[in-house]
């Protein structure tokens, strides 16, 4: 059986709905899985002008009406729009309650186990915020959603490389207080688990410093002597290949090397520069810790490029290969 995914169209002002449009325009993805999106059609119409291209949905009013007909998209139509086509390159209330209750219409679906998994086109946190979120970030409304206790993270991947990290959405003066033992072990195993899931027998894992030159032998600053350090050999006693902690600076020096399956970074740039980087355009962010998959592109909304039809979809594409891979029964 093809797994069922719900597919987001993400900020309607940004490359969301191109990105979404193109990457519903191949054939082999109509084959891959049975595909529920959720969209205004209006902002469907919007990323059809811009990536020149036009998809033949099936509508839908409404989850108790699912239904997939073979090649065809499943659309399940919104009307958050209220009749106003997207503005293009800007945070808006209009686009960010349209990106907001698609995902909630997408957990619901989730949580009715209709769909195995989401796949959204890049969304914008300030336009959420002003559509209504009110939690740190996408990841942790859907936490809620699903009632998931515990420690949920974002994985970025790059070709065959993993990062997690102990903290994500908060200002960097609060990320120093947020390191804590618990917290590094939370960051490696649930990044261990889920290479485990993808087939890697034993993963490798490098653990970052907090501080410059990874504090530098207490010099500037204990966290590495005091919590990192102490977090990693209670996890190599677990029989976990974690190490560290390595300097922020060189780390990724290493993992593009081969040396590890993963690094764990202290706090969302210290990780998110590197991996940026190292494949911005087929970079993947997938949310670990939920029930289902639910993977991303890395890029962003990209509102200077929106409207102009050159958004690049491979990083889409990759997130939606490994949410369907993920989500296959069996």
């Amino acid at each position: 059986m093809k797994p069922r995914i719900a597919l987001l169209l993400g900020d309607p002002s940004g490359i969301g709905p191109e990105m979404a449009v193109k990457l519903l325009a191949r054939a082999q993805n109509l084959d891959a899985a049975e595909l529920l999106l959720i969209a205004d059609p209006l902002v469907l119409e919007s990323g059809e002008r811009i990536a020149d291209l036009r998809l033949n949905p099936l509508r839908l009013d409404s989850l108790d009406a699912l239904r997939f007909e073979p090649g065809r998209v499943s659309l399940l139509v919104q009307n958050t729009m209220q009749g106003r086509p997207p503005v293009l390159g800007e945070s808006n209330v209009h686009s960010g309650r349209a990106s907001f209750e698609a995902m909630q219409l997408a957990t619901e679906a989730v949580r009715r186990k209709q769909v195995q998994g989401i796949v959204f086109a890049p969304l914008n946190k300030h336009s959420l915020r002003l559509g209504g979120l009110e939690h740190e970030d996408e990841l942790r409304y859907m936490q809620e959603r699903f009632e998931v206790p515990g420690f949920v993270c974002e994985f970025n991947i790059t070709g065959s490389l993993w990062t997690s990290r102990v903290t994500s959405h908060v200002p960097l003066k609060e990320v120093a207080s947020l390191i804590t033992g618990p917290a590094v072990q939370d960051a490696v195993h649930i990044i261990r688990d889920a290479l485990v899931s993808a087939g890697v027998k034993a993963p490798r894992i490098a653990v970052s410093g907090l501080n410059p030159h990874a504090g530098d032998g207490g010099s500037i600053g204990r966290e590495e002597i005091d919590i990192i350090e102490p977090a990693v050999r209670a996890l190599q006693s677990q029989g976990i290949d974690a190490r560290g902690p390595y300097s922020p600076d060189t780390v990724f020096i290493g993992a593009r090397r081969g040396d590890f399956d993963a690094v764990v970074s202290m706090y969302h740039d210290q990780g998110q520069i590197a991996m940026k980087l190292m494949g911005f355009e087929q970079g993947v962010t997938l949310h670990g810790g939920l029930p289902v998959p639910v993977a991303t592109s890395a890029s962003g909304s990209a509102f200077d490029i929106a409207g102009k039809g050159v958004a690049n979809v491979e990083g889409l594409q990759r997130a939606f290969d490994l949410c369907v891979e993920m989500a296959r029964p069996g």
